[in-house]
Order: C-alpha cells, then structure tokens, then sequence
C-alpha cells in the first residue's frame, strides 16, 4: 500500500530535519555570518539608516537569513544530491517532486528557528525594540521561507550543479544589493528601486521591518511575498529532475 500524500512528506521531513542538523559545520555558517553581520553594522555606524542602525539592521538580516538558508544552501546542497546521484533513487519511490520539496522546506525551517532563536535575542541585546504584530512577522517568514525554498529547488532541479553554485551565489549577492536588507530600498535609482520592490528579498525585509516595526505591512508586500511563495515552488515542482 502506498502511503498517503502527508506520510510521504513527513516521512521525509524527518529525514531531512535530521541530516540537517547533524551538519553541525553548515548550521555555524547559517548562523555566524548573519550574525556577524548584525553585530557589525550595528556597533560600526556606517550604514545611511540613522542613529540606531539595529532598528534597520535586525528585520533585514531575519530576511537574509532566510534568503541564504532557503535558497542558497537549499539549493546547492540540493543541486549537488542530485548531481552525486543521491536524488535518483528517491525518484524511483512513490514520494514525488512536490513531495520532496515540501520535505526539503520543513529542513529549512527547522535552520530557520535556529537562527530565529540566535538573532533575536542577540538584536534585543543590542538594542533592538519590536513593537509590531509578531503574526505579521512570522507570515511574511513563512512566505518568504516557501518562495526563497522554491527559487532554490528551482535553480538545483534543472541545473548541472556547477552552474547551480555559481548562479545561486550570483542571485544571492544581486537580491541582497536590492533586498533592501543592508542598503535602504529609498536610496536605490528610481527605476532600480521599482524592479526591486518585485523581488522576494525587497518584499521580505520590508514586511519584517513594518510587521515587527508597525504591525501593518504593506498590501503590495503581501502580493510580492504570495506570488513568489506559490510561482516558485509550482516551477520548481513541475520542472524538477531527478537526475
């Protein structure tokens, strides 16, 4: 008997949950460099975004995190399973594309509450004051996590994982210039700004920064954030090879 649909996808969620986090040298990464970020241009005030740059800085680096865990390390760790040939015999097992991306998505959040539970209170520490709607936050989190999760299977399904490393690197340094998560998106050009208030990353750090700012974020927001949380994945479920 072939297990249900739910069954499948828990089953492997386990499983990933569980290579996850024995990849104890990857979850420093994930958690050190967002980190270091935050601790950085919080204390050195270099950055065009007032007299307490955390305000700034802590909403934009929760998106970075999720950027980098969701898409990048998604991505390429995934993009070279299936290159090693790793993916090829869960593609002769009942669990399926969508199936394995949602698994893969449920590996992520599991990093996602790591960090979540390193950066908060380091930014608390340093003098961040949410006093928004932490609702708002954590539903923009979670779209933001299945959009950045559905680029990156996208980009590790269809592509040799060489050229999957070298362009989820490249889209990472491009979304986090325009991601308005260390450079405020109102000092972009104005034609550069509007093409970056359509991408997942500007639609991100900015429903972070008024949900946990405000507790209102913007419709436009929530359009960017749900149009990419649902083309990503069903792209990347529909185009997805094994092999």
């Amino acid at each position: 008997m072939i297990p249900s649909w739910p069954a499948r996808v828990g089953a492997q969620a386990r499983a990933e949950v569980g290579m996850t986090l024995r990849q104890g040298e990857q979850l420093l990464v994930a958690i050190g460099i967002p980190l270091v970020l935050l601790v950085f241009f919080s204390e050195v005030h270099v950055l065009p975004v007032g007299a307490h740059p955390v305000d700034f800085l802590a909403p934009g680096i929760l998106a970075l995190a999720v950027m980098s865990t969701a898409m990048v390390s998604l991505g390429i760790g995934t993009g070279f399973e299936r290159g090693y040939g790793v993916l090829k015999r869960l593609g002769s097992t009942p669990l399926g594309r969508p199936a394995l991306l949602a698994a893969k998505t449920a590996g992520v959040l599991a990093v996602e509450a790591i960090q979540l539970a390193v950066l908060v209170p380091v930014s608390l520490g340093l003098g961040w004051r949410p006093s928004g709607a932490v609702a708002a936050g954590a539903g923009a989190w979670l779209l933001g996590t299945v959009g950045f999760a559905g680029i990156g299977m996208l980009m590790a399904g269809t592509l040799r994982p060489l050229a999957n490393l070298a362009l989820a690197n490249g889209t990472y340094i491009v979304l986090l210039l325009l991601g308005g998560m260390v450079v405020p998106l109102d000092r972009l050009p104005g034609g550069l700004r509007a093409v970056a208030r359509a991408l997942p990353a500007a639609g991100l750090s900015d429903a972070l920064t008024h949900g946990l700012g405000t507790g209102h974020v913007p419709a436009h927001d929530w359009l960017v954030l749900a149009i990419w949380a649902v083309a990503a994945p069903v792209a990347a479920a529909l185009t997805f090879r094994w092999e």
